[in-house]
């Protein structure tokens, strides 16, 4: 029994001095862990600045680049509300048939259907210049209409401030500018959209004539798409957005007021 005793007590030792190299090496590796955890919060730190600096940076330049290249502005129409027309040459006019008025106003025939438009008839936006500008409530049927006549009409277009001319001019200077947003945003667009004209039948958009119509809305869609992608990404605000308002969607985008622009 001693014997065994004496043995029990070896392999005790044994066992307490192994038991005091592995808490050894415990309290190493937990050194280490916190070592790591600093540095990898130091890391993340450093990063957020560098995104942070990185947002910044993009934001100056699409500052720069909407201000100098590609001013999108807001240009105010002179037409005046005909609710507020017909008050003032029938004082007897019902506050009912003033707000029908004021309702039809904002009501837009457009592909087949009727849409409600807010912005109808108050403003358009232009791009590069105040000559340049775009339907607010997205009806491009004047460029319809100018490739129908097109067909029928011989001879050279000499018709250059006709509006057709100034929504596929607005669309093509928004495109280069989505595709360019894209670069320096570092964000894939979802829908391809090349604003070269080149030789090769479908890689230019909206800067050659006579697009049909079915090309044409087609094409729309897919910049009204990647216009949209941009929002989210940049965390525009939702009830600002329409999905038909083109050149809006796009101010809104590259506003000064835009908190997230650049992420």
């Amino acid at each position: 029994d001693t014997e065994g005793l004496l043995r029990i007590k070896e392999e005790n030792q044994k066992h307490y001095r192994r038991a005091q190299r592995h808490q050894e090496k415990k309290e190493k590796i937990q050194r280490h862990n916190r070592r790591l955890g600093d540095l990898v919060e130091k890391k993340t730190y450093d990063l957020k600045t560098q995104y942070e600096h990185l947002a910044n940076l993009r934001r100056t330049h699409i500052l720069e680049l909407t201000s100098v290249i590609f001013p999108i502005e807001e240009v105010k129409t002179s037409m005046r509300d005909p609710a507020d027309v017909s008050s003032e040459s029938d004082n007897a006019m019902t506050s009912s048939t003033v707000s029908k008025l004021a309702e039809a106003r904002r009501t837009t025939y457009l592909s087949g259907r009727w849409v409600c438009d807010d912005h109808n008839g108050d403003t358009s936006i232009s791009i590069t210049g105040p000559w340049i500008i775009l339907p607010n409530n997205g009806d491009y049927s004047a460029y319809y209409n100018w490739v129908e006549e097109k067909k029928t009409t011989q001879g050279p277009d000499m018709e250059h401030n006709n509006p057709a001319h100034t929504i596929s001019a607005a669309l093509c200077y928004a495109t280069q500018l989505v595709n360019t947003l894209s670069l320096i945003l570092d964000v894939n667009l979802p829908k391809k959209l090349c604003n070269r004209q080149v030789k090769t039948a479908g890689d230019h958009e909206f800067c050659g004539e006579n697009l049909s119509r079915h090309r044409f809305t087609r094409a729309v869609k897919k910049l009204n798409a990647n216009i949209l992608h941009l929002c989210f990404s940049q965390h525009v605000n939702l009830d600002l957005l329409h999905p038909l308002h083109t050149l809006r969607n796009l101010m809104y985008l590259v506003s000064p007021d835009t908190e997230n622009l650049g992420r």
